[in-house]
């Protein structure tokens, strides 16, 4: 692979700068990506390979960050699984049948997820061809508590209320439904590291709505099992934003690299995780509004306070739709710049 300094922060090793990708970098703030939303809906462009793969490109041909990440989405997994998931315009995600009892439960399936994510493995080879071993690809999944919580929740939500509640009043049932998701979630990584991903990262992006107590029972435990499966197959990140408090127990687990969101310094960080696995993050995705100077700035600055070594420079979460290309593209310069 022609730039392999992404796998090689995976591993540790020494770099002269670290590399750069941003969470949603294949999205709504690119005009190109705009211009393919305006003609198809949101689960056409996942579902159809060659729309998949465009749009996973379009921001490496733009910016040349040092990683792409598949666009796809995480509730391809509870579709699979039987269980309708709508993307409404100007809404988000909508589930008319959202999981409430046991009976809901056993009717969620454990899908072939050869047969039935099919499209992602397809969109994974065209993505590889149209990449041409010049950077490497990550695929992602979500974890198995924040796919629960649109599951149960039937929908976003500020706190997830309804996906809590069913934990603590049916947590056999709950159990259950998250290793159902759990093994549908370790098949199908396992399935795009075959199709041609380099890594994969699984994103808990509602973990920080559990207490720790609630955390290592309703999700990290699951997580880890999929970092467990994955491991020797590929490098795993995991990355749960708002979970600065597991971050000591992540750093004991087999992944390769862990998120960190803006809310947790980086120097925090470093104490909380040992100081020995590569991190990943953290600027503050609404940081990009800021002049292009003051965002290259904090770059440097945060790259200073990381450490350029165990480190990949990426957002805190997703970039927002609002940020103005000039911005995105300081944010990417800035590393590409680092020690120049």
């Amino acid at each position: 692979m022609k730039n392999d300094l992404f796998l090689r922060a995976l591993k540790g090793e020494t770099v002269d700068r670290p590399p750069v990708w941003m969470m949603r970098q294949a999205g709504r703030y690119l005009p190109e990506f705009m211009e393919i939303k305006a003609k198809y809906d949101f689960f056409t462009r996942c579902q159809t390979p060659e729309l998949a793969s465009e749009i996973t490109v379009q921001p490496i041909r733009r910016y040349g960050m040092d990683a792409a990440i598949l666009f796809s989405d995480i509730l391809v997994i509870p579709q699979a699984m039987n269980i309708e998931v709508q993307m409404k315009p100007n809404f988000g995600p909508y589930l008319p049948n959202p999981v409430r009892t046991s009976k809901d439960v056993n009717n969620a399936i454990v899908p072939d997820v050869k047969e039935a994510l099919d499209y992602v493995y397809q969109a994974i080879k065209a993505t590889k061809e149209k990449l041409n071993d010049e950077i490497p690809l990550i695929g992602f999944a979500g974890s198995p508590w924040t796919i629960l919580c649109y599951c149960v929740q039937g929908q976003g939500s500020k706190n997830f209320d309804k996906a809590k509640a069913f934990c603590f009043t049916n947590p056999v049932a709950a159990h259950q439904m998250l290793q159902k998701i759990t093994d549908t979630t370790i098949a199908y990584l396992k399935e795009k590291v075959k199709a041609g991903v380099n890594a994969v990262q699984v994103f808990d992006s509602w973990g920080g709505m559990l207490s720790p107590t609630d955390y290592q029972e309703f999700s990290w435990q699951y997580i880890n099992q999929i970092i467990e499966a994955l491991k020797d197959d590929a490098p795993v990140i995991a990355f749960g934003k708002g979970c600065w408090f597991a971050l000591g127990e992540m750093a004991k687990s087999g992944a390769s690299a862990l998120g960190v969101d803006w809310t947790c310094s980086p120097k925090n960080a470093r104490y909380l995780t040992g100081g020995n696995i590569t991190l990943q993050g953290n600027f503050d995705p609404s940081r990009l509004l800021s002049p292009p100077e003051t965002i290259k700035k904090m770059v440097h600055q945060m790259i200073d306070e990381f450490g350029k070594d165990k480190y990949i420079v990426n957002l805190g979460h997703g970039i927002l739709p609002n940020i103005p290309l000039e911005n995105a593209k300081a944010f990417i310069d800035a590393v590409k710049e680092y020690n120049m």
